[in-house]
């Protein structure tokens, strides 16, 4: 059975570390080795990628996996630490909000992502219904007295000829879901500096960038000391540390090929 006094404490640890002077990295893991791991190597805190999960799976990204065999992945990560965990739960897989909550707490999560693109119909959230969703969310953790920290995603970078000023528009979203109780951002894809330090600008909240471990993050492989200068919050790999590890692979195994 969960114990809702420890989520609720796992919460608040969570969302203290949105809050610090330095951007708090949550390592995107996609099992219990892999979050041990990270644990093991000095996070206190992680993230579940959906692509990853999904790929660890056999399914695709896209909620081609099932909301249950999301769950069951989550559940096999939190159990395995003792650390707050957050997890990517796409769209929501079409879920009203407060089974959604019920079922990422049961999983033994404090934190979730949120994107706006719906899959089932293979087309974005217009601006106020993702910002309803993501009040409907706060709503239902509020109601089990514990404060999920809640990413709201964007994916207007990933369709920029769909919108006249794709920079307005995730703003634009961005703050809806601040209003609505959103406590990090996530604009995706973002194509350059000039652009994240304008959006950086214009909100409120941390604000999420995927990394690569080795590479650097999006955009322009900036490393953890220029994301602290420019105002970032939050970092996440996404699927990337998983491709890390599988370019590694070829390194690894030559001498027995």
């Amino acid at each position: 059975m969960v114990d809702f006094t420890v989520l609720a404490e796992r919460a608040f640890t969570l969302l203290q570390g949105h809050h610090q002077d330095d951007p708090l990295v949550l390592p995107t893991v996609w099992d219990a080795w892999s979050a041990r791991a990270m644990v093991d190597v000095g996070f206190n805190a992680l993230s579940i990628g959906s692509h990853p999960l999904a790929d660890s799976l056999g399914h695709a990204d896209g909620e081609n996996m099932t909301l249950e065999q999301a769950l069951e992945g989550i559940s096999r990560i939190t159990s395995a630490v003792n650390v707050p965990v957050t997890a990517d739960l796409e769209s929501g897989y079409d879920t009203p909000a407060p089974e959604l909550i019920a079922g990422l707490l049961e999983a033994g999560a404090v934190g979730v992502n949120i994107e706006d693109t719906v899959h089932s119909r293979g087309s974005m959230r217009s601006p106020e219904e993702h910002a309803e969703y993501i009040w409907s969310l706060r709503q239902a953790a509020d109601a089990q007295r514990v404060h999920v920290v809640i990413n709201a995603r964007t994916d207007v970078f990933k369709y920029p000829n769909d919108f006249d000023d794709p920079t307005a528009e995730v703003v634009r979203r961005l703050r809806l879901c601040t209003e609505a109780g959103a406590d990090s951002v996530y604009p995706v894809r973002l194509p350059d500096v000039g652009t994240l330090k304008s959006i950086l600008a214009q909100i409120t909240l941390p604000l999420n960038v995927t990394a690569h471990p080795i590479k650097g993050a999006v955009p322009e492989e900036l490393d953890l000391s220029q994301l602290a200068e420019l105002g970032v919050g939050r970092v996440t790999f996404g699927p990337l540390l998983q491709a890390a590890l599988t370019d590694c692979f070829a390194d690894f195994t030559r001498a027995w090929q």
